[in-house]
């Protein structure tokens, strides 16, 4: 079984400050995320390992972006999400 199958997929916009590594201004900007979670009971058809996986199963978040651009309207640079990690656990 797949780990896709223990868990609920989304997708999310989420606000975060970040500053421009080009101007230094900072700015709010909405990052994509993928949000997975875990499904309220086990699928159909799982075996003894199935479970213990089941079992560790946690809530996650994936960020989908890699770039952003600058909303200062001087610069409009695209620019690397650095401050931001690309993996993040939920807690629910």
């Amino acid at each position: 079984m797949e780990e896709r199958e223990f868990f609920n997929e989304t997708t999310e916009m989420r606000t975060h400050t970040l500053n421009c590594p080009k101007c230094g201004q900072a700015g709010e900007y909405k990052v994509s995320w993928v949000v997975r979670r875990k499904k309220p009971q086990l699928p159909r058809g799982a075996d003894e390992r199935d479970r213990a996986r089941f079992a560790k199963a946690q809530a996650y978040m994936v960020r989908r972006d890699d770039k952003l651009t600058c909303t200062n309207v001087r610069c409009r640079k695209p620019f690397e999400i650095t401050g931001l990690q690309t993996l993040a656990f939920l807690t629910d």
